[in-house]
Parts: structure tokens; C-alpha cells; sequence
């Protein structure tokens, strides 16, 4: 006796057909799982045997064999245990084999009950791909699985009741489509709260328009963990595609509501300064992703940079300009995208205070140099913004003048970010800090000022390439954000202003 089911696989974020195929012979009672299946795989055989039993059916005696193809790709998680029950309840004939056009997903208690599951949205993605034209799963994570906007998905509670409707005793309706909503009332920090600091706002503004990295450099209490907290009050709203990026990254970390599946809002993570290199950049036996995937499309926040392992810092680099990162194993190799702004805040010395004008810090050359030097020059050179937080004056924190609210300046955001759309086309996900040569050759085109000026700047600040790109990224943002075609020398000297803060790497 014989019968395949289809199912998805999931390694990473990429979703791959899984076909589970049942043998049941003749002999002494024994149940096999073959097809590189890991624990959680292997241990779906007693979860399997209660659940059937205590669902009511029959589980056949005699030699199972159950393979799940392709044999050579390595299977990991519990949703296989509803595509291995039905293979063997099918082979047994004791419910009717359903359409091959339809795929099985599912973790099974030993009750009979289906429990969620992660990774869905992924997977159901990998089925439309495959051309599956019925999606069964759980029905926690049946409004995740309608996002892919592909097969008909069947919410499911127990085996009982699919085995019911497979059999043709009843009828099971369909999960209607999830339809996300931004809630633009959603309570968020704002930027009125803070008192002065109009420099660092309009740098961060821009950093916005054009996703920009950002290092902020300032004494204790000037307000740069602060200031970095509402940046996400004034990210751009995201395009269906960025929201369905992301929320694959967060479906496979098991992050996703059942009653609000989708993320909507860009991410803001930030992470202390103890984490390990496998949870920033990910890892793992069987690789998850790391803090830098999870703020895909939104911001990373590092807080007292140099605080952090230089070594696990350094990691960062490949990412920034990659805007992906590759984790390989015995196994196989995983890609999760990780196009993140990066922002990043430090203290100018040890004790805070270096170069205040009460000479309030007692730290030597040295110890300044050192604590500065945790932070690597190619580092820094992937940071679009350095600029200076100084800390908040009397006349401010007395007047206590409420500031321009974050509604306002995100409407700046938008604007800019939507001649960025226009530009390099809506569903590209591409923004001015993410410009290749390419892109830099055929829209940051420089007038005759703006060319001396930016010519004068490489040659007095010593600037990299890199830097120079950078710079030419940023003044390209600036100049979307004043209405200018061709960048100009305004343009160019706010630029150069947010990259002249020595920091003792250039």
C-alpha cells in the first residue's frame, strides 16, 4: 500500500515542494522516517501514532516506511506531521486520498489538535510558486498563509475534522483574504518631545529620506538615544512588497500575531552591547536569522558603539554593502536580506565629556584614542552621517517649547521618498542610499558649483571613494528633498557638513 502527499519545506526563508511518500508492508510492527529528517522529524512518529488514535482512526500494523522527497535536501521542523499522518492514513485507506493539487502544513498534538506552526507566509509562497491550488494549515496560521495571494487556504483545528472532510462527511469554508491595515494612530515616541536639537533632527530627517546610516556623537544626556528611538515615527510607509519581505523574516522567527499577521510598520531593533556574532548577523545549526535580518527595510540601533566586540562590529560590514548575508553550513547555504539603516550612537570619549567646555573630563590622549579606535575606519567609512549631539541648552529644557511633531517631517519623508519610487521604480525597494555605480552615474549628476565644491572637499578631507560615493548619495537625497534636478552646491556643503566630525579613523 501506497500514497505521496504533497507538502512545502522551508531551509531559511525559502520555501521548496516536500512530497511525503507512505509504504506500509507486511511484517513485525515498525515505523521508519527517512529523507535526512532532523529531531523534530523524527520525533512526529509517536506524535503521529496518539494523534490518529485518539482522533478516532485506525493506525495500521505491519512495517511503515515514510520517505520525504527529495531524500537529499535536510528537513527541518514539526509542520511535517500532518503531511506524514495523512501519507499513512491514506496508504491504510482509512480517509480518501485527497487532490495532488493540494499541499498539507501542520504540527499535530497528541490529542489530534493542530497547532501553529512558523515559517507559513514563506512557504505558502513556495506553493503558489509550485502551482498548489489548495493550501491546508492550521488554523492559527491560516490569515498568514492568505498573504501570499495564492492558493485557497483551508484553516484546519483537528485531524478529525479534516479526515471528516477529505471523506466527504463535511464541508470545511475557505479562510478569506487577510487585508492589513497601517494604523497611522499607532502610539509611537515623537520627535515634538525633544527640546531643541534642530541640526540633528534635519540630519536625521534626511538620513530618513534617502535610508542613510547615521553615527550620532555626544556627551551623556544630550538626547541621542533619544532622538535614534523616534526615527521610525518618520520612516517612510512601506510598499506591499517591503512589508511581505519582511514579514517572511519575522514568520520563520515564529514573530507574527495570528490576528494581525503582517508587519506593517518598518522594524526597529536594538540589540545590547553583549550579543554574539550568531545573533547579530544569525546562525545556528540549523541557521535562524540575526538581529541585522530582523531589521530589514527599518533601522538597526547600536547604542554606545564602542561597547560592542570589534570583532562581532566588523561582521557588519559585508551586509551594509551587500544589503544580504550568506550563512554557510555543512548542510547548505542560507541568504536572509538584510537592507537595514544603520544608527548608531557613542560617547566622544571614556567618561563622556571629552571637549566640553566645563573640562569636566579627566581622560588622557590616550584613552580617548583607544576607546575611539574600538571602532574600525572601514567601519565608520559605511556610515553616510556623522554628526555631532551637543547637549541641550538652559533656555530649552526651561521654555520647554513643544517642536515640529513627527507627522510633519514624515510628510517631507514621503515626498522624497516617492521621487526616489518614481526614479528607480516602486517595486525595485531601491532608495538613494542603496545606489550602485550604475544608478550614481545616471542621476547624480553635479552643476559646475557642485562639481569645484565636491572637488575641493575630496582633496582638504582626504575622503576615501567610498566616502565619496557616500557623500554624492547623501547630497542626492538633500537635493530630492529641496526640488532639485542636478545636485547643487548647497546640496554638496550639507553633504560634506555631515561627514566632518574626527573621530580619530579617517
Amino acid at each position: 500500500m501506497f500514497c505521496s502527499i504533497n507538502s512545502v519545506g522551508i531551509w531559511g526563508i525559502q520555501g521548496s515542494t516536500v512530497v511525503s511518500e507512505c509504504f506500509i508492508s507486511n511484517g513485525l510492527p515498525a515505523f521508519d522516517i527517512v529523507g535526512l529528517p532532523d529531531a523534530a522529524v523524527k520525533e512526529a512518529r509517536e506524535r503521529v501514532r496518539a494523534a490518529t488514535k485518539n482522533s478516532g482512526l485506525r493506525f495500521p500494523t505491519g512495517r511503515i516506511t515514510v520517505n520525504l522527497a527529495p531524500a537529499n535536501q535536510k528537513k527541518i521542523g514539526t509542520h511535517y506531521d500532518l503531511p506524514i499522518l495523512l501519507s499513512i492514513l491514506c496508504a491504510c485507506e482509512s480517509i480518501k486520498k485527497p487532490p495532488a493539487s493540494s499541499a498539507f502544513l501542520g504540527e499535530v498534538s497528541l490529542d489530534g489538535e493542530l497547532r501553529p506552526i512558523s515559517g507559513v507566509l514563506p512557504m505558502a509562497l513556495a506553493a503558489k510558486k509550485a502551482g498548489i491550488q489548495e493550501l491546508y494549515v492550521p488554523a492559527a496560521n491560516a490569515a498568514e498563509a492568505t498573504l501570499a495571494r495564492g492558493p485557497v487556504v483551508y484553516p484546519i483545528h483537528s485531524v478529525k475534522e479534516l479526515a471528516a472532510v477529505l471523506n466527504g462527511e463535511t464541508e470545511l469554508y475557505c479562510e478569506p483574504p487577510c487585508n492589513p491595515q497601517r494604523n497611522e494612530y499607532a502610539a509611537m515616541p515623537d520627535f515634538k518631545d525633544v527640546l531643541g536639537q534642530e541640526k540633528v533632527k534635519r540630519a536625521l530627517e534626511v538620513a530618513a529620506a534617502g535610508s542613510h546610516n547615521v553615527l550620532l556623537i555626544g556627551p551623556p544626556g544630550s538626547g541621542k538615544s533619544m532622538l535614534s528611538k523616534r526615527l521610525p515615527s518618520i520612516l517612510p510607509d512601506m510598499t506591499w512588497e517591503e512589508a511581505l519581505e519582511v514579514t517572511q523574516i519575522y514568520s520563520v522567527m515564529g514573530m507574527v500575531s495570528p490576528t494581525e499577521p503582517m508587519v506593517v510598520s518598518r522594524p526597529f531593533r536594538s540589540p545590547h552591547h553583549t550579543v554574539s556574532n550568531a545573533g547579530l548577523v544569525g546562525g545556528g545549526s540549523n541557521p535562524k536569522p540575526g538581529e541585522i535580518s530582523m531589521a530589514h527595510k527599518g533601522v538597526l540601533f547600536l547604542d554606545e558603539l564602542p561597547e560592542f566586540r570589534k570583532d562581532t562590529l566588523d561582521l557588519m560590514r559585508q551586509p551594509l554593502e551587500d544589503g544580504v548575508v550568506s550563512i554557510a553550513r555543512v548542510s547548505g547555504t542560507v541568504t536572509y536580506p538584510s537592507e537595514f539603516m544603520l544608527v548608531c550612537a557613542m560617547n566622544p570619549c571614556k567618561c563622556g565629556w571629552y571637549g566640553d567646555p566645563s573640562g569636566r573630563c579627566n581622560c588622557s590622549p590616550l584613552s580617548v584614542e583607544n576607546y575611539r579606535s574600538r571602532i574600525s575606519g572601514p567601519l565608520l567609512d559605511r556610515i553616510d552621517i556623522v554628526i555631532e549631539v551637543p547637549g541641550v541648552n538652559y533656555e530649552s529644557l526651561r521654555t520647554r517649547a513643544e517642536a515640529e511633531p513627527s507627522s510633519e517631517v514624515k510628510k517631507r519623508v514621503n515626498a522624497a521618498r516617492q521621487i526616489q519610487n518614481e526614479r528607480f521604480g516602486e517595486h525595485t525597494g531601491m532608495c538613494n542610499g542603496r545606489m550602485g555605480p550604475r544608478e550614481m552615474r545616471a542621476y547624480c549628476g553635479l552643476d559646475s558649483r557642485g562639481e569645484a565644491l565636491m572637488a575641493k572637499a575630496f582633496d582638504t578631507m582626504g575622503l576615501t571613494a567610498r566616502s565619496y560615493d557616500r557623500i554624492l548619495r547623501v547630497a542626492r537625497t538633500i537635493a530630492d528633498m529641496n526640488g532639485h534636478e542636478m545636485i547643487g552646491a548647497g546640496d554638496v556643503m550639507e553633504a560634506v557638513q555631515y561627514r566632518k566630525v574626527n573621530i580619530g579613523n579617517r
